[in-house]
C-alpha cells in the first residue's frame, strides 16, 4: 500500500521530485525542538493545485501530512508522526501583490519574513509580526504558531494583521478565508481559527498580509533595577499609561549574569532586572515620548535609565538582549525553552516562584521575554542526566502559571511538548468542541494528526 501511494506521489511531482530516500527524508523530521521522526516522504509543491492534489492523494490512501516551513518551531509541531509525509513550503515562496494603496500584500506561506520585512519597507510599510528567528522563518510557520515577537506589546500578534487566507482543508477543498478589508463581519472570522491552529485544521497557501506604516524613527531606553518587583511596577506602570512602547523586554538577574562580560558597557553591580524599551513615532515629538516613558519606568528600585542618543548606544543597550539566546545554547544545549504568559502585575510573583523551583530542582532557571504582554520564556539550563527531573519541574511551572491566571503558550504553540498539559488550561468542554472542530475541517485526521490535543 505505501508502495502503490509512494509511486503516485512521484507522478504528482515530478518537475520537481519527491524526496523517498531515507537520508534525504531525514533532515525534515525535525524542527527546533528535540523531538525527531522521519516523514516517508517530502514534496515540495510550487502552487495551490499541488496542495489539493497532495491531500486528495493522501485522503484517498490514508496517509497523514504535515505542513513545513522552515523549521524554526520549538515545540516539535511539524515533526510528522508515524507513515506521514511532510510538504514543505520551501518552493511556494513568492510575493503575489504588494499594495501600498490599501496597506496590504498578497504572500505565499514560503516567503521569509524577512522577505516580506524588505518588500514591505520599499514602500513605506512594515509587517508587525516580528520573531527572533524572522531571517529564516516562513509566513506560514508565522500564522500556524500566531508567532508575534516584541512588537506584537503594541501592534499585536499575526492575527490581528492578517486580511484572509487562501487554504485547503483535509478534504482536499478550497477554502477563503476573510475580506480584502480592514473591516468585515460575515460569518464566522475563520482566518483567526486558522491562524495558531499549527497545520491541523488546513494547509495556508496563500496569506493577505495587513501592512502598518514604518514610523519615522525609535529611541530605545535601558532601565535597571534592584528587584524583579520594581521591574514589574515599571512594566505595570508603562504599559497603563498613554505612550505604548513598541518593544518592552525583561530579563532577570541570572539572565544579566550571563552575558554581563559580553557587554561594551558596565551594567550596575547590583543590577537584578533590566527592560530594554523602544518607543517609536514622528521625528518632531518621539523624544518627547521616550521621555515619558523614561518617566514612567522611574519607579522605587530603580538603579538607572538611559537613552540612546546615536545608533551605536543603541546597539550597545540591546547587546545584552542579543547576547542571552547564543550564550544560553552554548552553555545548556539540550535547554528547555517555554513560552508562558501571565498578567504584567503577576510578573514579580511568577519570577519569585520559578527561582523557588530552580532551587528546589537544583536547574538553573534563566528568564526574558516580552514584558509588556506578560510573555516570558522560561529556559531550564538542564544536563542530559537531568531530564526526568525537568519535566517534574517543568510541571511546576505550567502549575505556576495557571495559578496566576496565565496562559501555557504566548507564541512557540503547543506541538508534541505541551499537549499533556492543555488541560490545565483548557476544560473538557473546550476541547471536545475543539476536536469537533477539527472533524469538520479535516474529517480523516490526516492533517498533523498528533499534535496540540492530550494523548487519549
Amino acid at each position: 500500500m505505501e508502495h502503490e501511494f509512494l509511486e503516485a506521489l512521484k507522478q504528482l511531482y515530478q518537475e520537481i521530485p519527491a524526496l523517498t530516500e531515507p537520508a534525504d527524508c531525514w533532515p525534515y523530521g525535525y524542527d527546533n525542538s528535540k523531538q525527531h521522526r522521519a516523514p516517508i516522504a517530502v514534496v515540495f509543491p510550487t502552487k495551490h493545485q499541488h496542495v489539493v492534489d497532495t491531500v486528495k492523494l493522501c485522503q484517498q490512501h490514508h496517509v497523514s501530512m504535515v505542513a513545513r516551513g522552515s523549521g524554526t518551531g520549538t515545540t516539535g509541531a511539524t515533526v510528522p508522526p508515524e507513515n506521514a509525509i511532510v510538504v514543505s513550503t520551501e518552493r511556494m515562496n513568492k510575493i503575489i501583490k504588494m499594495d501600498p494603496d490599501n496597506r496590504a500584500m498578497i504572500v505565499e506561506p514560503g516567503v521569509t519574513n524577512e522577505q516580506v520585512q524588505h518588500a514591505a519597507a520599499e514602500h513605506g510599510f512594515f509587517w508587525p509580526p516580528d520573531p527572533t528567528s524572522a531571517a529564516i522563518c516562513t509566513v506560514g510557520g508565522n500564522l500556524a504558531y500566531n508567532s508575534a515577537g516584541p512588537k506584537a506589546v503594541k501592534y499585536g500578534t499575526p492575527r490581528e494583521n492578517i486580511l484572509g487566507l487562501n487554504c485547503v482543508t483535509g478534504t482536499g477543498e478550497t477554502l477563503k478565508t476573510g475580506a480584502y478589508t480592514t473591516k468585515s463581519v460575515v460569518g464566522y472570522d475563520l482566518t483567526r481559527l486558522i491562524i495558531g491552529s499549527e497545520g491541523t485544521l488546513a494547509f495556508i497557501t496563500q496569506a493577505t498580509l495587513k501592512l502598518t506604516p514604518l514610523p519615522e524613527t525609535k529611541v530605545t531606553l535601558q532601565a535597571v533595577y534592584q528587584s524583579v518587583h520594581a521591574a514589574a511596577k515599571a512594566v505595570s506602570n508603562i504599559m497603563s499609561k498613554s505612550v505604548t512602547p513598541c518593544a518592552l523586554e525583561f530579563m532577570d538577574a541570572t539572565a544579566i549574569s550571563l552575558v554581563r562580560d559580553k557587554m561594551q558597557h558596565a551594567l550596575p553591580d547590583d543590577a537584578q532586572a533590566l527592560l530594554i524599551i523602544e518607543v517609536d513615532g514622528d521625528k518632531n515629538n518621539v523624544s518627547e515620548l521616550s521621555e515619558k516613558v523614561a518617566e514612567s519606568a522611574r519607579v522605587d528600585g530603580i538603579i538607572e535609565v538611559q537613552i540612546a542618543h546615536t545608533e551605536e548606544q543603541t546597539k550597545a543597550l540591546w547587546e545584552a538582549r542579543k547576547a542571552l539566546s547564543p550564550t544560553l545554547r552554548k552553555i545548556s544545549p539540550k535547554k528547555i525553552n517555554e513560552d508562558i504568559v501571565v498578567p504584567v502585575t503577576e510578573l514579580p510573583v511568577l519570577i519569585e516562584g520559578l527561582e523557588k523551583l530552580s532551587s528546589q530542582y537544583q536547574i538553573p532557571i534563566v528568564n526574558f521575554g516580552h514584558a509588556g504582554n506578560g510573555n516570558i520564556h522560561v529556559n531550564l539550563l538542564i544536563q542530559p542526566e537531568q531530564l526526568d527531573l525537568a519535566q517534574a519541574c517543568l510541571a511546576d511551572v505550567f502549575s505556576l502559571v495557571m495559578s496566576l491566571n496565565g496562559s501555557l503558550s504566548g507564541e512557540h504553540g503547543i506541538g508534541l511538548e505541551k499537549q499533556n498539559y492543555i488541560n490545565l488550561e483548557l476544560d473538557d468542554v473546550a476541547i471536545n468542541l475543539m476536536r469537533k472542530i477539527k472533524s469538520q475541517f479535516d474529517p480523516d485526521n490526516i492533517l498533523n494528526p498528533d499534535k496540540v490535543f492530550p494523548i487519549r
